[in-house]
């Protein structure tokens, strides 16, 4: 009975129906819902003669009414309507639906002191629900039929939930009902019963009943018989089959239906309960097949977990049958594995969430329908029981073949391929069983293409020209620079790639293959690539601090700021052996500029080496200092003026930092012990101005006491 819920509830308010009112598209309306999204529409006044008088205005920007569609679908209803005539325009508020719904206004004055309001003139009603417009005649609401069968089946409904079983004099928590006084009328426990309901005095005469009983007897209470809404006092006699609504006799005397064709009202109100329930039982059988359905769905759920753990045990088999060789690829393996699982089970529990949604509608409507069939009113049924034979089939269409079909296998096409040679194990991937087509060429790579600069490496391949295999991405591969094992340095589609973060001095390997479902290619031929043996760079504009000047293609810089500003090389350094110079080409009032090396993220405002990502040597025209960490070692004599040169020797083998000036070194090595990535530094302010000088031989002094050692 829950699933019928939605059907008894108005589109508007959200609660259930109250005076339920029949639109001519068929859906229900509350009275006061209906009057509260009522919108005047204009008459036959021009919009220039109701601008002028004052009148309050709507969004419709006067629509004729020749130019408005009466049932129009695509009238979506939305919009903000201004007031009547009459009355000043009132915001209005959006209902759960979406529709707007006018404030209640303000209570009128008493009957005794105004007469009743005239109806609207040219009222305009939408329908939240298919938004189809319809302009109100002269009657207003009074023009739709009221829906009594529906009130009546919203009583049998909130009378049979279980409050209604609950002691109606408990003052707290109420407790299950134990009898019910038919002449009270009120459902008693049976300590209430004792209390306020004992069995003396006119008392002993009441008749007391099972609740159940006295719940039945509530639902027997008679309703009002409808009557013809454009007679009051006439009864509906007979069904006009043209209108597909009951008459009166008076209407097919002098009203519109007298030239129409007018049926029995119990033979039609016979005829439209069996097309009912035929429909119903189309309905009821899909219904059926749909809770089969979930079943197979909720098994296939079990299924695809006991396939999964099987197949997980069997890989993990093979696995380890080649467990040197597979430790590495039987993660990805299972992780695939796990991916193709998770997927499986996100589509069937998909279509299992969808599948209940649309269940439980269907049985609403299905409880609903049983619920207007058991009514005796011919014609509240007829009233609504084409709109309800509609929705049956409408609702039976779209339980079709596809939708009770599975959108996912229980099975894991998949297949591990454990034959080839130990050697080939790191190609090792998964083969599905679906899948026909051959493993691609080896790539050829374009040697014309493939270069080196400073520290890094571009290369650039293609497809062998005859091939007409499908490539899915391709895998490059370089050494470590030394003659050791591969490693994968990109993945992807594209047919060029530039690797960066080599070291200088160096020889590389490289190799690429191609991919798709299927498998792995062959390798192409192995190219060797060699970096450039010295460091060709500039200041790097993109990481130094915002004072610093940059001319001359960044390789002169100077500051605009009194105090001491950091600026980096474009190039870090790990291994190897590196030189560089930098001349300085002003130099005003004696400052104190440091030269020497640092960490991507040292500091940008203070003088370099006064944090622990820096390692340098500050001068002046005097002498000079190492320091590290704001710690100052290794006092030097000798200076700077505008002219010298200023030597920085990098070498990462010995993992030591040595400085020079004017080509002679300064002071002894130093920093030792250094290790790992390192980027040329300088910190100046806007008394100095240098140039950077790359690419340079080691220096005389160092080569000597290289070859001595």
């Amino acid at each position: 009975m829950e699933e019928m819920e939605e059907e008894l509830k108005c589109p508007v308010c959200g609660s259930f129906y109250r005076e339920p009112i029949i639109l001519p598209c068929s859906h229900n309306l509350c009275q006061a819902c209906a009057r509260n999204i009522l919108v005047q529409t204009p008459d036959s006044e021009s919009p220039q003669s109701r601008r002028a008088s004052g009148s309050a205005v709507s969004d419709y920007d006067y629509l004729d009414l020749d130019k408005m569609s009466l049932y129009s679908e695509a009238d979506s209803g939305y919009g903000s309507y201004g007031g009547f005539a009459s009355a000043p325009t009132t915001p209005c508020q959006k209902s759960p639906n979406g529709v707007r719904v006018f404030p209640p206004a303000a209570p009128p004055p008493p009957a005794s002191l105004a007469p009743p309001p005239p109806p609207p003139r040219n009222a305009c009603l939408t329908c939240p629900q298919c938004h189809r417009s319809l302009v109100l005649d002269e009657r207003g609401l009074r023009g739709f039929p009221r829906n009594r069968l529906l009130e009546g089946v919203i009583d049998r409904y909130q009378q049979g939930r279980a409050a209604a079983l609950r002691c109606q004099l408990c003052e707290k928590a109420p407790k299950e009902a134990a009898v019910m006084c038919e002449q009270c009328d009120v459902f008693y426990c049976e300590p209430c019963r004792l209390r306020c309901h004992p069995p003396r005095g006119p008392l002993a005469k009441h008749r007391l009943v099972p609740p159940a009983q006295g719940r039945v007897s509530r639902r027997l209470s008679p309703r009002k018989i409808s009557t013809c809404t454009d007679h009051e006092l006439e009864n509906h006699s007979m069904y006009c089959v043209q209108c597909k609504s009951p008459v009166c006799y008076q209407c097919l005397e002098e009203g519109k239906h007298s030239s129409h064709e007018v049926k029995a009202l119990g033979a039609m109100w016979k005829l439209h309960k069996s097309q009912l329930s035929q429909a119903l039982n189309g309905l009821s059988d899909r219904a059926k097949e749909a809770k089969e359905f979930l079943v197979q769905l909720r098994n296939m759920v079990q299924q695809i977990q006991e396939n999964s753990v099987e197949f997980e045990a069997c890989l993990v088999a093979q696995c380890d049958a080649l467990i040197d060789a597979l430790n590495r690829r039987k993660a990805q393996l299972l992780s695939r594995v796990n991916k193709e699982h998770e997927h499986k089970l996100k589509v069937v529990r998909d279509q299992i969430s969808h599948c209940t949604v649309k269940l439980r509608q269907t049985t609403g409507l299905m409880e609903y329908c049983l619920e207007v069939i058991k009514e005796n009113d011919p014609s509240g049924f007829l009233q609504i029981s084409d709109a309800l034979i509609r929705r049956v089939h409408l609702t039976e269409d779209q339980w079709g073949k596809g939708t009770l079909t599975p959108r996912m296998t229980t099975d894991f096409d998949l297949n591990l391929d454990n034959g080839p040679l130990l050697q080939s194990i790191h190609q090792l991937d998964f083969v599905q069983m679906k899948v026909s087509s051959p493993v691609p060429a080896p790539p050829i790579l374009q040697l014309e293409e493939c270069c080196t600069h400073n520290n890094s490496a571009t290369l650039s391949w293609k497809q062998p020209p005859l091939s007409t295999v499908q490539v899915e991405g391709y895998i490059l591969e370089l050494d470590d620079g030394n003659g050791g094992q591969f490693r994968e340095v990109y993945v992807g589609k594209e047919t060029m790639c530039t690797v960066d973060g080599l070291h200088f001095n160096s020889t590389y390997s490289a190799r690429v293959k191609a991919f798709n479902k299927t498998g792995v290619s062959p390798y192409s031929k192995t190219l060797v690539l060699q970096t450039s043996e010295v460091a060709w760079f500039s200041f790097d504009p993109a990481s130094a601090h915002a004072d610093i000047i940059f001319s001359n293609d960044n390789l002169t810089v100077t500051c605009n700021s009194y105090d001491d500003r950091v600026v980096l090389g474009k190039t870090g350094f790990s291994k190897g052996l590196h030189y560089w110079e930098l001349s300085i080409d002003r130099y005003d009032n004696h400052p104190d500029p440091a030269f020497g090396v640092a960490r991507i993220d040292v500091l940008k405002d203070a003088m370099l080496g006064k944090d622990d990502k820096a390692w340098a040597m500050y001068v002046d025209n005097n002498r000079s200092w190492f320091m590290h960490n704001n710690s100052h070692t290794n006092r030097t004599e000798g200076g700077i003026t505008k002219g010298a040169t200023v030597g920085v020797l990098l070498d990462l083998t010995r993992r030591t930092l040595t400085f020079s000036i004017n080509e002679d070194q300064q002071g002894p090595v130093a920093f030792e012990n250094l290790e790992g990535l390192f980027f040329p530094a300088v910190s100046l302010n806007r008394n100095v101005q240098v140039t950077l000088h790359t690419g340079l031989p080691v220096p005389e002094f160092y080569a000597s006491r290289s070859a001595m050692q």
